[in-house]
């Protein structure tokens, strides 16, 4: 069934717990570093080894027009497939995202099932959120993704990246790596294009 434009009402609830503020974790720390320098080469390298994993934590999405907060769960289990989950504070999913290569189907909170070639317009024209699925896994790994324009911290990792699409302009800043996993991967980051605003907190990574 393809999605025809409508808004889906997502009942998502501020979470009283919902920490998006980094913690004990590792902030980006300055000089930069160039993007150049072997290093950095040789983490994205690392980095691009990881094809299938799992990372769970908080979602916000913050507009003029509205506010949703979640719990996300994504799980990458080929290079072209993965499964986006957003759930309510009482662990009920929301919307179900299931990609494999250029289809993409989404159900809603009430089971409706809707498919088409495009992720990122299905979302937006459902739920009115603007999310840039395209690019995000790789900026959820800390990888530049289609991104040219990029800054990185004196320990060789994204703090800083500027995408220009089309009309949109989206910002990325990285505001906490998790230590434990190596290669270190982002535990804060923060997306904004425009008056939207996309904070991810990654609570875990499991790689496989």
């Amino acid at each position: 069934m393809t999605f025809a434009p409508r808004r889906l009402a997502l009942k998502l609830l501020p979470l009283a717990s919902l920490v998006l503020a980094a913690c004990s974790i590792h902030q980006p720390t300055a000089p930069g570093k160039s993007p150049d320098s072997p290093q950095w080469q040789a983490h994205q390298q690392e980095v691009s080894k990881i094809t299938q994993f799992q990372t769970r934590g908080a979602f916000a999405y913050l507009s003029d027009k509205q506010k949703v907060y979640a719990r996300f769960n994504w799980q990458q289990t080929a290079p072209d497939r993965y499964r986006l989950l957003l759930t309510n504070p009482l662990g009920s999913t929301e919307l179900q995202l299931d990609a494999q290569g250029n289809v993409v189907q989404l159900v809603d909170n009430k089971g409706k099932r809707y498919t088409s070639n495009d992720a990122e317009k299905m979302i937006s024209q459902l739920t009115g959120m603007d999310i840039p699925l395209q690019n995000l896994r790789q900026w959820m790994l800390g990888l530049p993704g289609d991104a040219t324009d990029y800054q990185l911290d004196s320990q060789y990792r994204l703090t800083h990246v500027n995408y220009r699409r089309d009309d949109q302009q989206w910002q990325v800043s990285y505001q906490g790596y998790d230590q434990k996993q190596q290669p270190a991967l982002p535990a804060n980051l923060e997306l904004k294009q425009g008056d939207q605003r996309i904070k991810l907190k990654m609570d875990s990574w499991t790689l496989k």
